[in-house]
């Protein structure tokens, strides 16, 4: 336990700027004083004492404003930053140096019974606000944006946002954990698509009134309509952004 809280020390340091020395941190960093009650009330929990572990929890969640259930498994290293309105529930499984933001609940969806709460890997990202629900895996190295509702498994190295969340992949290209200005829009990148499209129809649409209008070339207008109307039977045409409206349309894998 001793080398589990100097790892969950040691990663202030490293992940908050606002971090200056030692006496600051363990008198005015709730999320280290939340996981410090925690991890007292999760043994005592492991071993069957009732009621007490509750107590702890209850005790925490008063002074921090981060309530964790005691019977979470909370890995090594794992940073709550600021933490007001954290909710970690009872099956919930949190893995090493997992960044934790304000507002964030990794809940459950009903009253099931079991594993109910999410789990998630190593190095994860929940940024503030986020709600990430029910028997579900995370993996490892995975970015959740601000205000993203998670309600599948998503796999390892890729940065879900949105509501309901939506995955974005990355590969190739590392992000600090504190990039969180760095999360790209599925929204607004599918509403660029469509309207592109919207354009490209309206100028094809021009060309065959235009054509359409001139009494030389109705010959060249219907070679042209049927061209067009090939085009569109090929499948082979377009890629990127039938790709990227599908992908929206379906939920990105979510």
């Amino acid at each position: 336990m001793l080398s589990t809280l100097r790892a969950d020390f040691r990663i202030i340091f490293e992940r908050d700027p606002a971090a200056r020395n030692w006496l600051e941190v363990l008198f005015c960093y709730p999320g280290w004083q939340a996981l410090l009650f925690h991890r007292l009330a999760h043994w005592l929990y492991s071993i069957g004492l009732p009621f007490i572990p509750r107590l702890i929890s209850h005790m925490a969640r008063f002074l921090t404003g981060i309530e964790i259930h005691p019977g979470a498994a909370i890995g090594q290293g794992v940073f709550i930053d600021h933490g007001m309105g954290v909710v970690i529930g009872e099956t919930a499984i949190v893995g090493d140096y997992a960044l934790i933001y304000q507002g964030v609940t990794l809940g459950g969806t009903g009253k099931e019974s079991g594993k109910r709460h999410p789990t998630l890997g190593e190095n994860v990202v929940v940024g503030a606000g986020a709600k990430v629900l029910g028997n579900i895996q995370i993996g490892n190295n995975v970015r959740i944006g601000a205000g993203s509702v998670v309600l599948r498994d998503v796999p390892s190295s890729c940065t879900v946002v949105g509501v309901p969340g939506r995955i974005i992949y990355r590969s190739g290209v590392r992000v600090a954990p504190l990039e969180h200005n760095n999360l790209p829009d599925s929204e607004a990148e599918v509403i660029r698509a469509l309207v592109d499209r919207i354009e490209s129809l309206e100028q094809q649409i021009q060309n065959l009134q235009q054509l359409h209008s001139s009494p030389k070339t109705p010959v060249l207008a219907m070679n042209l309509v049927c061209k067009n109307d090939n085009l569109l039977k090929d499948d082979s045409v377009c890629h990127l952004r039938d790709k990227a409206i599908q992908e929206f349309l379906d939920g990105a894998g979510i």
